[in-house]
C-alpha cells in the first residue's frame, strides 16, 4: 500500500511536520478563545449532519482550523464512502 501511496504522491506527514500542524491549531484555537469541548461539540455536529446524507469513513475525517493572521479557517477533511437514498 505505501508503494501506490508513493506513486500517488501521498506520502505520510513526517512526526515534525505533525507536530507544527498542532501547534498551529492549538495556537489559532487559543486566539479564537475556543474551548476544546467546543471544537469537539462543532465536530460531532458536523458529522451528524453530513451522516445523513451520505455515509462517511468515520476513521478518516480531519477537521481543523488554521489562520494566516488575519482570517481563520475551519477545514474538514470527510472522507465520503457513498450517499444515502431516502
Amino acid at each position: 500500500m505505501n508503494v501506490f501511496k508513493r506513486l500517488l504522491g501521498r506520502s505520510e506527514p513526517s512526526s515534525g511536520d505533525v507536530a507544527k500542524r498542532r501547534l498551529r491549531f492549538v495556537l489559532v484555537q487559543d486566539r479564537l478563545n475556543l474551548p476544546p469541548e467546543t471544537m469537539t461539540k462543532l465536530k460531532t455536529e458536523l458529522i451528524g449532519v453530513i451522516s445523513k446524507y451520505v455515509e462517511i469513513d468515520l476513521d478518516g475525517i480531519d477537521i481543523s482550523i488554521t489562520g494566516n493572521g488575519r482570517q481563520n479557517h475551519l477545514t474538514a477533511d470527510i472522507p465520503v464512502i457513498r450517499t444515502r437514498h431516502s
